[in-house]
C-alpha cells in the first residue's frame, strides 16, 4: 500500500542519479508528452519559461495563464503548442474564470505546474486583504487547484508540482496571524511562511488525490542566477545574507556556484514527469532527487548555495498539513470535491 509524506515519512532521496547541475534537457531525454496538457503559473519567465520550453520540446500543449499578457506574449513567441491565458493569482475573480474556461473545454489536464510566485516584497493586500505573499504564492493555488481538480482527476494519472523554496527554512506557517494584522510586517517572514505553505499544502493535496490519480510534489529550484524572482527586494537583505557586497554586486565567488535556469528548472521536469516517482508523492524535492529531512545535522550557509538544502519537519507534519488546509478553505471560500 502506497504510504503519504506525514511527518516526513517518506523524505529519503532516491539516488536518481541526478545532481545540482543536472539540466532540463536531462531530467527529460527519452520522455514523450505528446497529447498530454499542461498549465504552467508564471510560465513566461524565469525558470517556469524554461520549465515551458522543455515541456513544449517534449511534445506537451502548454498553457500559460498570465497577469501581464503582452510580456508572456513576447516570451513565449516562437515556442510550439503554447498559448497564453489572463490570469492573476492576487485577483480571486480571475481565477475563477480562467479554471472555467479550461473545464469547459472537456479537456483532461495531465500536469499542473503552480510554478508563479513573488518574493520579499513590500507589504502589499489582495482583494481580500490577505498579505501578497501568502496570497500569490499558496492561497492562489489552493484556489487555481481546487477549480481544475475535475480536470485532473479526469486526466486519470495526473501531477502537481508546487514550486517552494529554502526559503520555508526561515519561518513556519503562523497560524495565529497570517496576514500581519496584529505583529510588524517582515518580508522574510512573510516569504518563508508561504513557502513553508506550499509544503504543507503538497504533503495534503497528495493524500488526497492519490485515490484519484493525483500525486504531489513541492520544488525547492536551488539559488538561481538570471531570473528576476528578487527584483523588488531591498539590497540590505542580500548583504545580510552574504552573498552582495557594499555597492549591490554579487560576489564572483557565490555566483559561480549559483544555478543555471535550465539547472533550477530540472527538478521541475524531474517531479512532473519522472517515473521514479510513480508510487510516491507528497514530497519535498531538490536537486531532481527526494531532499532528506532536516533534523538539525545540516549546516546552511546563504553564501554557499550548495549548503542550503533538506527540508524542515514543521512543513511536512500532519497536524499542520491538515490545519492549514481548514484555513486554505475558510480564507479562499474554496473547498475540494468529494469526490
Amino acid at each position: 500500500m502506497e504510504q503519504n509524506n506525514y511527518n516526513g515519512a517518506l523524505q529519503q532521496p532516491l539516488g536518481s542519479g541526478f545532481t545540482a547541475a543536472t539540466t532540463t534537457n536531462e531530467v527529460i531525454k527519452g520522455i514523450d508528452l505528446t497529447g498530454k496538457t499542461v498549465i504552467v503559473t508564471g510560465g513566461y519567465a524565469g525558470i517556469g519559461l524554461e520549465t515551458t520550453k522543455t515541456l513544449s520540446r517534449a511534445g506537451a500543449t502548454v498553457i500559460i495563464p498570465a497577469r501581464d499578457i503582452k510580456k508572456a506574449m513576447q516570451n513565449i513567441d516562437g515556442i510550439a503548442n503554447t498559448t497564453v491565458e489572463a490570469m492573476d493569482l492576487m485577483a480571486p475573480a480571475s481565477i475563477d474564470a480562467f479554471a472555467a474556461k479550461f473545464i469547459a473545454t472537456g479537456k483532461a489536464l495531465h500536469l499542473l505546474i503552480n510554478n508563479a510566485g513573488i518574493m520579499w516584497v513590500p507589504l502589499q493586500r489582495n482583494q481580500r486583504g490577505y498579505e501578497s505573499q501568502l496570497a500569490t504564492n499558496h492561497l492562489g493555488h489552493f484556489q487555481l487547484t481546487a477549480r481544475l481538480w475535475p480536470a485532473l482527476k479526469k486526466a486519470g494519472n495526473a501531477r502537481v508540482v508546487n514550486l517552494s523554496s529554502y526559503g520555508h527554512h526561515i519561518a513556519p506557517f503562523n497560524f495565529e496571524d497570517p496576514n500581519f494584522t496584529a505583529r510588524p510586517y517582515e518580508t522574510l517572514q512573510g516569504y518563508g511562511q508561504a513557502k513553508t505553505a506550499n509544503n504543507l499544502f503538497t504533503v495534503e493535496l497528495d493524500e488526497r488525490g492519490r485515490h484519484f490519480g493525483i500525486r504531489a510534489y513541492a520544488v525547492h529550484p536551488g539559488s538561481v542566477l538570471g531570473t528576476d524572482l528578487g527584483r523588488v527586494a531591498p539590497m540590505e537583505l542580500f548583504q545580510q545574507m552574504g552573498t552582495h557586497d557594499a555597492d549591490g554586486n554579487i560576489f564572483p565567488e557565490v555566483a559561480k556556484r549559483l544555478k543555471n535556469v535550465a539547472q533550477g528548472a530540472a527538478t521541475s521536469i524531474w517531479c512532473a514527469t519522472s517515473t521514479q516517482l510513480d508510487h510516491i508523492g507528497g514530497v519535498y524535492c531538490e536537486d531532481a532527487d527526494i531532499a532528506a529531512l532536516d533534523k538539525g545535522n545540516i549546516e546552511h550557509r546563504f553564501d554557499d548555495p550548495a549548503t542550503l538544502k533538506g527540508v524542515q519537519p514543521y512543513s511536512v507534519d500532519e497536524n499542520n498539513a491538515k490545519q492549514l488546509w481548514q484555513l486554505s478553505e475558510a480564507m479562499t471560500g474554496v473547498t475540494f470535491p468529494a469526490n
